[in-house]
Formats: structure tokens, C-alpha cells, sequence
């Protein structure tokens, strides 16, 4: 069997220096900014093949395209690729809410894969919303949907805040 080699060009950024911009904007805007092609997108986006397209408070959403470059050995989209969604929209989520210098780190994150994904999936949408805000830690959550609205997933996550000494 004669295999067809595939590939994909992947360009970036240098995201220590995104990272330093947005790190002086208050979360929302730091996000509305990489939304709006202010800033450059995180490299994980443009590896992974998706974009931030809605941003407000308490609330973001994320648009993907999987693809055969995201299956795994059994001919599907590998659970990674709805997890690094759900990571980055909820996440950013929390983002939104906070002030400029505070930043914040994933602790656990939780997802259930409802419906399988393939390349046929064609776009999917990560809508995040923020459950909680504390002085120490945050909790949002989100729902992945297929073009038909159809629900692929949900998930969770918690994430510690890191305030400025």
C-alpha cells in the first residue's frame, strides 16, 4: 500500500512578546485585541487550527476546524484537539474577568466527549461562561457544538489566579 505523505506550513508568532503586551491589558481587552488581530493569535491556535471569535465578559467563544492532521491511529480526531478547546476557551473565559497583571493557570480541567469527531465534523464551536471568580480561583464552564448545533461535549475547569505580590 502506497502511502500519500500530507503536510501543513505552521507560522507563529513570538509569543513572549504577545505575552508581554497583553499582559498590561485588563483580560478582556487583552483578548478583544487578540480577536481582533490586534495582537498576534498564540501559536497553539494556528497549530491547532482555531481562532478566538466572540469575546464579553464572563463568556467567550472559540471556532475550530478539525482535520486528518488531528486524527488519532483509529481514524478519528483525537480527544486532544476538543480538549485544547475547551482548555483555551475556558480559560479565557475566566481571562475576561480579570484586571491587568493577573494572570491565571489551569488546575484541572474536565471533559466529556458525547459525539465522535472527524474531519466531516466539519467547524465546531467551544462556547465557555465563568461560574465563579474568587480572590484565589476560578471555575468556568463550556459546551462544544458541531455546525448543526449538534453537542459534541461538554467540560469544566478550575484554574488558580495569580495576583501580583
Amino acid at each position: 500500500m502506497m502511502q500519500v505523505t500530507r503536510e501543513r506550513l505552521v507560522r507563529w508568532a513570538d509569543p513572549l512578546e504577545t505575552a508581554g503586551t497583553l499582559r498590561a491589558l485588563p483580560g478582556i481587552e487583552a483578548l478583544r485585541a487578540v480577536r481582533d488581530g490586534r495582537v498576534p493569535p498564540p501559536p497553539i491556535a494556528n497549530l491547532m487550527n482555531f481562532t478566538l471569535a466572540e469575546v464579553e465578559e464572563g463568556r467567550v467563544v472559540f471556532e475550530g476546524v478539525p482535520g486528518e492532521e488531528h486524527y488519532n491511529p483509529i481514524g478519528s480526531v483525537h480527544g486532544g484537539f476538543a480538549l485544547t478547546l475547551f482548555d483555551s476557551a475556558l480559560g479565557c473565559a475566566i481571562h475576561t474577568m480579570l484586571p491587568a497583571g493577573v494572570g491565571y493557570a489551569t488546575t484541572d480541567v474536565q471533559v466529556r466527549l458525547i459525539r465522535g469527531i472527524t474531519k466531516d465534523t466539519g467547524p465546531v464551536r467551544c462556547e465557555a461562561t465563568v461560574v465563579h471568580i474568587g480572590r484565589s480561583t476560578a471555575v468556568a464552564e463550556a459546551k462544544l457544538y458541531d455546525s448543526q448545533h449538534r453537542l459534541l461535549a461538554t467540560g469544566t475547569t478550575a484554574c488558580a489566579l495569580m495576583r501580583p505580590q
